[in-house]
């Protein structure tokens, strides 16, 4: 006779112990990634502007704390870090993109969101340095779609390519600290919904038409991304591509 012995191997959390900050995590793919950081044993401290919203996220997840504020403010943003204890991870999903075409743009609103979208991200780099302990990450989030020139896409399209350089460069100069930027298409969030209006529900068909997944992108599949790359050590210094091949279709 022989006897079959099945033996379960469990696994401890990816994150435990590890205490994760998101800025922008009370809404879309920052408030997934807190929630899939937390079910992976995390620790969260959460951020956003809105403090009803912030508080609701916090509650839900058990948030070891919050702090309200515009990641936009570098006064604030500052104040936050100094405060800090030592922490392993920092998702940034503050920020929302520019679309217009040239004739219709405002260039005081421009120059200012221009400047303060890569001068958020340096803030944030400079300030987490000191924070972050080593072999964390300090994860950035950007986008596919204005890879293919369009009109009304010019600013957006700008930032889009300065991302992933500036993310390259930063992972050289705050080392051991990593620094990542995930790289998303459509994502079917708030922020979508808001942008999008009545528009939303025919862009969705489109895309589950066209995208090779079959599929809309959520802020699950994001979320699942920004937590592999906090708990795989060897990643950094990369942008790394969601968006359901968005980008090698007519979509």
């Amino acid at each position: 006779m022989s006897a079959t012995i099945t033996s379960t191997i469990q696994r401890e959390p990816e994150l435990l112990g590890q205490t994760v900050v998101v800025i922008g995590g009370s809404a879309g793919i920052g408030l997934e990634t807190a929630r899939q950081a937390r079910a992976a044993g995390a620790k969260l401290i959460l951020t956003a502007r809105n403090p009803e919203r912030l508080q609701r996220a916090a509650s839900e997840l058990g948030a070891l704390s919050t702090a309200p504020f515009d990641a936009a403010d570098p006064v604030a943003l500052e104040r936050f870090f100094r405060d800090l204890p030592a922490i392993d991870h920092v998702m940034m999903t503050a920020g929302r993109p520019y679309y217009g075409r040239l004739a219709d743009m405002d260039f005081a609103k421009i120059r200012d969101l221009v400047g303060e979208h890569l001068s958020q991200a340096l803030y944030v780099a400079r300030n987490a340095a000191n924070k972050v302990r080593p072999g964390g990450t300090l994860i950035f989030m950007g986008g596919t779609g204005a890879r293919r020139p369009a009109i009304g896409l010019s600013i957006t399209s700008a930032m889009t390519a300065a991302l992933p350089a500036l993310t390259a460069s930063l992972a050289l100069e705050i080392a051991p600290v990593r620094v990542n930027l995930i790289a998303a298409g459509f994502v079917d969030t708030p922020l979508s919904a808001e942008l999008l209006g009545d528009q939303l529900e025919k862009r969705r068909n489109q895309l589950r038409t066209t995208l090779p997944i079959g599929r809309v992108v959520g802020p699950a599949d994001v979320a699942a991304l920004a937590v592999h790359i906090m708990t795989n050590t060897a990643l950094t210094g990369a942008t790394y591509d969601i968006d359901g091949g968005q980008q090698f279709v007519a979509a």
